[in-house]
């Protein structure tokens, strides 16, 4: 089984918007938790996606999937206090009901600027090599400081990548590791993140342009220039 665990289980707070939370700020009358869905609906190699979201948004969530005849949600678990939480969360709803070498693609709600070759890439890699992880080169020097204040290190920026997703991993795996996190005190940023905590070998997977996380007024606005230049561009042929 190949399982799409989609999390949308924070309020938004650098969103600054009051009235809801930043997965179900709308585009075009869509909320961005329906379009980043809808790539995993719409991919042949999905069969079920999990969603962990805000606990009192799950009714909204639940009218929005039937409103777009979303088919392949079999579950929404209530979002933890952290993102790495509502990942945990997700992850402990699949046992009994997925087998350890199932393949999950983690991924952010609002992030629905991805592709269905890159969702392929993902599965293709994480069956061949265990894991795959969604990553962007930097177009610009990245500076290493540990007090903010002096530059201790500037690497090489052919050899710096940012961690972007899906993050894809056999669900035994990523199962064993955020258990082992739990019980080790461990609070990751990410999945990919989890793994180098442990010191597990990754795989890197070349993000599509533009794939950025909604998270603060100006991410919004440029999804949407994006969406509608890619409309444009389908439509029109500009």
């Amino acid at each position: 089984m190949i399982t799409a665990l989609i999390f949308a289980g924070g309020t938004g707070q650098r969103m600054n918007s009051a009235s809801k939370p930043k997965q179900f700020l709308e585009l075009h009358g869509k909320p961005i938790i329906i379009y980043t869905i809808e790539h995993f609906e719409w991919h042949p190699e999905i069969d079920n996606i999990i969603v962990v979201c805000l606990e009192s948004w799950i009714k909204e969530l639940k009218r929005f999937l039937k409103l777009y005849d979303i088919r392949k949600v079999s579950k929404i678990i209530a979002g933890g206090i952290s993102g790495d939480q509502s990942i945990y969360n997700g992850l402990k709803a699949m046992r009994g009901t997925h087998a350890s070498d199932d393949i999950v693609l983690i991924h952010d709600g609002v992030r629905p600027l991805i592709n269905e070759n890159l969702i392929s890439e993902n599965i293709a890699t994480a069956k061949r090599c265990g894991n795959a992880i969604t990553c962007e080169a930097t177009f610009e020097s990245i500076i290493q400081s540990s007090n903010g204040n002096e530059i201790d290190n500037i690497p090489k920026r052919s050899e710096m990548f940012v961690a972007k997703a899906p993050q894809t991993f056999r669900y035994g795996d990523i199962w064993d590791m955020y258990q082992q996190a739990e019980n080790d005190g461990h609070t990751p940023l990410d999945s990919a993140h989890l793994c180098s905590l442990y010191g597990v070998k990754q795989h890197i997977v070349r993000s599509t342009p533009n794939n950025i996380k909604i998270t603060a007024p100006q991410d919004y606005y440029i999804f949407r220039a994006l969406h509608e230049a890619m409309e444009n561009r389908q439509i029109l042929g500009v």
